[in-house]
Formats: C-alpha cells, sequence, structure tokens
C-alpha cells in the first residue's frame, strides 16, 4: 500500500438478519479495477486499492442485492471509464451516475446513457468537481435524457443551493444524508433545508454514509432521529448505498453487512424497506 492509498474493504461481510426483498438495489457505491491508476487526477483526496468486480458481486451477492448503481468517484475527474467497465462487469443490472463537463456532445451523452448512465453527479464536498455555477445548464440536459442531479456536499452548500435546487426541472439526490452534523440537531440550517427539498418532492436523499457522520459504529445512535425524520416525511423520496468500498479511510473500515443492517433496524417494516430498496430506485433509475 503506498503512502496515500486508503484503506481496503473487509473482505469477510456478514450477511443482514432481515429478508431482503427481491430486486433489491445499492444505489451507490464505486468500484477499481486493474486500471484504476492509470486514470486519476492528480488532485485527489485518496488514492483507491484495488475494488474490483469480482469483489463487488460477491459482495452484493453475500447482501442480497440484485440492482445496482456505480458512482462515478471524485478521483477520475470527467473519466467515467473504470465505473462503467467495472460496474458492467459485475453481472447485475446497472445503472451509473458520471461526471460530464459542459462541452458533452449529444452523441456522447448517448452513449454515457446507453452504458447505464442517468445522472450527473456534482462533487463539492471534494476538490475537482464540477463548477455549481453549471448546475442549470446540466439540469437542463439532464432533464432532456430523463436524468437526474445527483450532489455531493456540505451543509453549508446545501443551504446556499436550496433556492436553485427547488426550481430545476429534474430530480435532485443528495448523497450521505447531506453531510449532516448529528451533534447540530434537527433544526441545524443544512438539516431543514434537506427537509424542505425532500418534502417539495424535488429532493431525494440517500440514507449512505453514516461512518462519515459519526463515530459511534456500528449502530450510530445519533443519527436515527434524522433518518426517522426523512422516512416519516417522504419514504417514497429515500435511497439505499452501501458506498462500498468506502474510500479515503486511514482506519475505523466499517463492515458492509453492518451498514445494511443499520438501515434494516433505522427502517423496521418490510413495506418500507421494499419502498426504498426496489420501488424508489425503480422509479428515480428505470430499471
Amino acid at each position: 500500500m503506498t503512502d496515500d492509498t486508503c484503506l481496503a474493504p473487509d473482505p469477510d461481510v456478514r450477511p443482514p438478519t432481515f429478508r431482503m426483498p427481491a430486486g433489491a438495489t445499492d444505489t451507490h457505491f464505486h468500484v477499481f479495477g486493474p486500471s484504476r491508476l492509470e486514470r486519476l487526477v492528480p488532485q485527489r483526496d485518496y488514492t483507491p486499492p484495488e475494488a474490483a468486480a469480482a469483489s463487488a458481486r460477491r459482495l452484493f451477492d453475500a447482501l442480497g442485492i440484485e440492482r445496482i448503481v456505480v458512482i462515478q468517484a471524485s478521483i477520475f475527474g470527467f473519466d467515467n471509464r473504470d465505473q462503467l467497465e467495472e460496474g458492467a462487469a459485475i453481472g447485475l443490472p446497472m445503472r451509473a451516475i458520471v461526471v460530464v463537463g459542459p462541452d458533452a456532445t449529444e452523441p456522447e451523452m448517448r452513449t454515457l446513457h446507453d452504458q447505464g448512465a442517468r445522472g450527473i453527479r456534482f462533487i463539492m464536498a471534494h476538490p475537482g468537481g464540477l463548477d455549481p455555477s453549471g448546475i442549470e445548464r446540466a439540469a437542463a440536459r439532464a432533464s432532456e435524457m430523463g436524468w437526474h442531479l445527483q450532489f455531493l456536499l456540505k451543509p453549508a452548500h446545501l443551504v446556499e443551493l436550496e433556492p436553485r435546487l427547488r426550481r430545476l426541472p429534474c430530480p435532485v439526490v443528495i448523497d450521505h444524508m447531506g453531510f449532516l452534523a448529528p451533534e447540530q440537531g434537527l433544526e441545524q440550517p443544512g438539516f431543514q433545508a434537506l427537509r424542505r427539498l425532500v418534502e417539495a418532492g424535488t429532493g431525494w436523499v440517500k440514507l449512505s454514509g453514516a461512518y462519515r457522520l459519526s463515530r459511534g459504529a456500528p449502530h450510530y445512535p445519533e443519527l436515527r432521529p434524522f433518518a426517522e425524520a426523512l422516512l416519516a416525511l417522504r419514504p417514497d423520496r429515500i435511497l439505499w448505498g452501501s458506498d462500498w468500498p468506502h474510500v479515503g479511510l486511514r482506519s475505523g473500515m466499517p463492515n458492509t453487512g453492518d451498514l445494511l443492517e443499520l438501515f434494516g433496524a433505522w427502517v423496521p417494516d418490510d413495506a418500507d424497506r421494499r419502498r426504498i430498496l426496489v420501488e424508489n430506485p425503480d422509479a428515480l433509475f428505470g430499471f
């Protein structure tokens, strides 16, 4: 492992104790194949370990995941090849979220669509992402394609962008529960902005990345009130993602099965689990 290579994921995945519904979907993961080191951007927060298609397939089989959404990682910039190629090699029904510049041509967009792309990702929590001044233009293109915009951002960004996001002609997906700060409580401005977006129906939110928001593994009790508030608000606007292989960590690697078990604890009702794991991904990604 080189100095800037982050930890590899735990290979011994604990399967969930609850019954997974048919068609269960992981809507947020990355995959890093043998060619990953050739495609990295110079300005990045981490260098990924290999976490290729075969490892991902073993993970999904152990968890009972039958459909997947691969997410373009910040470390590749506009080069989506690693995610699309390795994602397709997993051999499950797949959709993808890509990063494309404003100069992407119509044929390029159509090719990405044919490869499974259904959204454009704005990465504002790390260097090298799309300029937020281009949100409206990207949203117009996404709307034409039947896509959505996905945002990795901090609470302050969400507060600032909320008025613009509410006016967009396409859905908006917020990663990792908006990077909320659990110690600031339910009334913190960033979470209130997230609630308003979700309540309006424009916004979707991923119950993902708990270990990035809290040190309270494996149960993360301080996050439960936020998950329950979102579930009570709009269960039809909630998604779940593993965030495998949990990049950027130098310690405290979670077991991916524990993160799925956490979802089961937050969402105890079978009908709600099916809605979040199956029906909502159907609606947003068009499986």
